[in-house]
């Protein structure tokens, strides 16, 4: 009886034991490098049993077997198994996965694996531009994907950036790709007034991107060929760029914020003359020494200071999501008077209904940028603007005179005091930006949903330019009053720009497996978009000389100096779209596409449009151990438009200057079509070293075709003749290779170093023009240069080819000496680079990360239209030079003449970005409340090698000429700022 009890008692507390081996608790807390995960995954192998980590990134699991092992992920890192052995505290670190083949990419109305893309398709997530400050998400860009060109217009903030995928592929048509935020194409082109001119040159207009906030972007996905943009179809012909923001990312409430501050100087070598060495530079010139002293950089330029400030707040459960965020940013240019402030705010908010069959999404995002822009402008005559006033003014002369009624030294008419002119003239923006859309998942079936989605783009822009009546400048400003024949000055003006977009879209997805090898994925959909512009000006000129506040009592001005006018324009597109998606035995993918596009602005009989694309991608190799890891060759060929061009082109647009008086501003063409492009490509992504190094290799082939451009075209009486778009029988070539690499060099527990890298070779030509056709583009300003260029577009060259006399040395009497006769011949020199190049490389030990990126530009030229217009020796005495001009043995009777002298190698190497943070220790941060915490110091701009004379190499001023832009022309530009910030980002 008794060892029957003992045996039972055995028997109980063995079934115990083992009921409680494998009904055991484990916690612990899931981390990345930036410390605690909210949201990560955590799973007992081979079952349904899981949980996720808080917003601290703590879990606890139950009902876990003493020898289970479970799985820890999270999107976007590797996954990690670990067998509990027992233990019930597990914790793990999670690890960036470098695998880039094994990405989610986002592509046009879906997603695809990167490792499945037959495409060349690029894709930056918000990790890989943390932390470096930015106006615009464009310059984040800079040096991080192959084949992608990022030019500013010059260093001033929100200036506008030229984006180039893949070289130019256009003439008078945009050369920017498409932009699409969270699903809604934008309408391109600027959305800020560039103001009026006031016969002192006019000013670009603010770049359309600056209104994201780069903290609100969660990727950036870079379409580049047919197989990834045809399903944009007329407008996919210079690439895409998809930009997705963040959603909420936890079911547990997150508030991070994030702040920075940010000093500017100046970073360029470039100077002029000192006072002392000006009065050097001129002996025996007594009557130009004014015993002043006066330094540019210090009167014009200024160390400047800028704040950033960013709160975010996200939450979810299991049927809904929100984030909200409101920005704030205070930038100061490194010019006095000039700046930008940026406020934005953001909702995202989705939810689920009826057992998840219906999902709809709201994004709104609302942004107010405020500037200041100074008269910096891009075709200021020989009396130029405030950088000319500021370069040329005698070091030896003060600006400031006490017995003047204003306290500033007046010269003349023609020579400007560069500080009273900075003081004097008003040039200030306001632009309010909407941007929202409401989006329906209908699930259909197991296979099949519906998508819905309705945009809208909205934008002011009111630009307020004032000029005191106390400048007192030639031909600017001043006008006569017919009641009383006096002269007075000053001037006024106000432009008003909106916009109104519209976007509405229609979409089948249907995803079934086929068979047990084949497997689809296809969509197909109705899109409809309106772009509606208008707007209007008022300038007034002439006002008394007491009055300071103009453009609040613009009717103080001369009646019959007030001028007005305004404009309306509308474009629609309508398309129909499709794409089949096909994986064989998860081996080859093969995409179809094709667009149907109809617009307004094409010609009837024109105005439809078929753009149809396939890629192929074959995995010769696929998650192998080893060597040879991924190997992936893709090719593809298609046809994408480019619907860029003036609206009604092809019409007749008159317009009225009065009751009885119109000009034809345009002529019908009939048969005016979109441009297409036609492109090929092959390419390989690969990874090797186990999983260590990723990249990829592409060769493209981009032909562009029906060119447009706008010609004069005469017409009867009354009016003078007009413009009149055309087609041109030529093709514009554009072909090379792209190479990209990332190395890990480096991981373990407290060491990861990765190394990336990129480089691209582009030739241009255009080809079957005609002799006919030849185009003088790239004008040029200065005294003694009215209606000169030096570029030139015609057959069987690089586009913006430059046109120069070829220059040779000076004689022995320092008169330049020019081969040929002087005449202009075309030189085997473009401004469009040839080589691109980047370098990213990021290592982290423990706690503390440091990052950096560089990138570079090489074989294109520059020409220097700053230095032709200003500097040469006739200047030497009355105005400022630079020392090489001080220095030289050209004759002060020498002409400034433009030739390869002025045209300099714009080749330059640049140090992006430096970060250098910390992260704060977890157990401090339990302290404060605190998730994360991480402090940083970054550089941007810190040195550039380059050959270069002028204030800095990258750069692009808008000097169009003939409806052609130009490249490569450096006129006036605002400089470069070297930049410091020190910032913090913590989440509660």
């Amino acid at each position: 009886m008794k060892n029957s009890l003992i045996k039972g008692l055995m028997v109980f507390l063995t079934v115990l034991c083992t009921s409680l081996t494998y009904a055991q608790e484990v916690s612990g807390t899931v981390s990345d490098a930036n410390g605690p995960l909210p949201g990560a995954s955590i799973l007992v192998k081979g079952t349904t049993n899981g949980a996720q980590t808080d917003i601290d990134g703590k879990y606890t699991i139950t009902n876990v077997g003493a020898n289970a092992v479970l799985v820890f992920s999270y999107i976007g890192l590797k996954s990690q198994e670990i067998t509990v052995a027992g233990k019930k505290s597990i914790s793990v670190v999670l690890k960036e996965d470098s695998a880039e083949l094994k990405e989610v990419v986002v592509i046009g109305y879906g997603s695809v694996r990167k490792k499945d893309a037959t495409g060349a398709v690029d894709q930056l997530g918000s990790k890989k531009f943390d932390n470096i400050a930015a106006i615009n998400p464009a310059e984040i860009l800079r040096g991080k994907v192959a084949g992608v060109q990022i030019t500013s217009s010059s260093g001033e903030p929100g200036a506008s950036n030229s984006i180039r995928i893949r070289g130019n592929g256009s003439l008078r048509g945009g050369n920017g790709p498409l932009i699409v935020v969270d699903g809604v194409p934008l309408g391109g082109g600027d959305v800020s007034s560039g103001g009026a001119d006031f016969n002192l040159g006019s000013s670009s207009a603010k770049d359309p991107l600056s209104f994201i906030n780069q903290n609100d972007i969660e990727s950036m996905t870079i379409l580049k060929d047919a197989s990834s943009t045809a399903i944009y179809g007329a407008r996919g012909a210079n690439g895409v760029i998809i930009i997705t923001t963040k959603k909420g990312k936890s079911q547990q409430p997150e508030l991070t914020y994030a702040t920075s501050i940010t000093t500017s100087s100046y970073a360029s070598k470039f100077r002029v003359l000192s006072a002392d060495e000006f009065i050097a530079a001129t002996p025996g010139q007594n009557a130009n020494h004014f015993g002043g002293s006066f330094d540019w950089e210090k009167e014009i330029l200024r160390t400047a200071t800028s704040t950033n400030h960013d709160l975010s707040y996200s939450s979810g459960t299991d049927k809904s999501n929100t984030r909200i965020s409101l920005g704030m940013s205070n930038t100061e240019g490194i010019v006095r008077n000039t700046g930008l402030d940026k406020y934005t705010a953001t909702l995202y908010n989705s939810n689920d209904f009826f057992d998840n069959k219906l999902k709809l999404e709201t994004r709104i995002s609302y942004t107010n940028i405020k500037d200041q822009r100074g008269l910096i402008t891009n075709n200021a005559g020989y009396i130029g603007n405030l950088l000319a006033a500021s370069l040329y003014w005698n070091p030896t002369r003060s600006v400031y005179d006490a017995t003047t009624p204003s306290g500033y030294t007046r010269v003349s008419g023609d020579y400007i005091n560069p500080v009273h002119l900075n003081n004097s003239f008003s040039n200030n923006g306001d632009l309010a930006k909407f941007l929202g859309s409401l989006s329906a998942t209908v699930k259909l079936t197991n296979n099949l949903k519906y998508n819905f989605l309705i945009g809208f783009e909205t934008s002011t822009s009111t630009v307020k330019q004032q000029a005191g009546p106390d400048l007192d400048i030639q031909d600017f400003a001043r006008a006569t009053n017919p009641a009383n024949l006096t002269e007075y000055r000053g001037q006024a003006a106000i432009s008003l720009d909106q916009r109104v977009n519209k976007t509405i879209e229609h979409n089948l997805t249907y995803t079934k497996d086929l068979t047990k090898d084949i497997s689809l994925n296809a969509v197909a959909g109705y899109s409809f978009y309106s772009y509606n512009a208008n707007g209007n000006f008022t300038s007034a000129k002439g006002f008394a000389a007491t009055q300071t506040n103009l453009l609040d009592n613009m009717e103080g001005g001369i009646p019959t100096e007030t001028r007005t006018g305004s404009y309306r324009s509308l474009v629609e597109l309508q398309s129909v779209f499709a794409r089949a998606s096909f994986a064989f035995y998860d081996k080859l993918n093969l995409d179809l596409t094709v667009r149907r596009d109809g617009s307004s602005k094409t010609a009837p009989g024109n105005k439809y449009g078929n753009f149809p694309s396939v890629g192929l991608a074959y995995k010769v190799f696929a998650d192998k151990e080893g060597l040879v890891n991924d190997l992936k060759i893709r090719t593809n060929y298609g046809k994408t438009g480019n619907t860029e061009f003036p609206r009604n082109s092809a019409v007749g647009i008159i317009e009225y200057n009065g009751p009885d008086q119109f000009n034809i501003v345009n002529n019908a063409n009939s048969q005016l079509k979109w441009e297409t492009s036609t492109s090929y490509g092959i390419g390989a992504d690969f990874t090797l070293l186990n999983n260590k190094l990723t990249g990829s290799v592409d060769y493209f082939n981009k032909n562009t075709t029906d060119l447009i451009v706008g010609i004069p075209s005469a017409s009867g009486q009354p009016s003078a003749q007009g413009i009149k778009y055309v087609n041109l029988p030529a093709n514009l070539i554009n072909k090379g290779f792209e190479f990209s690499l990332n190395y890990n060099v480096l991981e373990n527990d407290d060491w990861k170093w990765d190394v990336s890298g990129n480089m691209a070779f582009l030739k241009n030509t255009i080809n079957n023009l005609g002799s006919a056709n030849v185009y003088n583009v790239g004008a040029i300003n200065g005294q003694g240069l009215t209606d000169s260029y030096v570029q030139r577009i015609q057959d069987g060259y690089p586009i913006y080819t430059y046109f120069l006399p070829e220059f040779t040395g000076y004689d022995a009497n320092g008169i330049s000496q020019y081969a040929n006769g002087g005449a202009p011949k075309l030189l085997n020199k473009q401004p469009l680079p040839k080589t691109t190049v980047g370098f990213n490389t990021s290592v982290s030990y423990k706690e503390f990360d440091l990052s950096t990126s560089m990138y570079g530009n090489f074989g294109h030229y520059l020409f220097n239209n700053t230095n032709v217009a200003l500097f040469y020796q006739n200047q030497l005495g009355g105005k400022n030079v630079t020392p090489e001009v001080a220095n030289s043995v050209q004759s002060r009777s020498d002409a400034n003449t433009p030739s390869t002298k002025y045209l300099e190698k714009g080749d330059f190497l640049r140090l992006g970005n430096l970060t250098f943070g910390y992260t704060v220790k977890r157990d401090f941060l339990e302290r404060f409340k605190l998730s994360t915490a991480r402090f940083y110091v970054s550089g941007s701009n810190l040195f550039v090698l380059t050959k270069y004379s002028g204030f800095d190499p990258e750069v692009d001023t808008n000097k169009t000429l003939n409806g052609i832009p130009s490249a490569g022309i450096d006129y006036l530009s605002y400089p470069r700022a070297r930049t410091a910030t020190l910032g913090l980002n913590v989440t509660f």
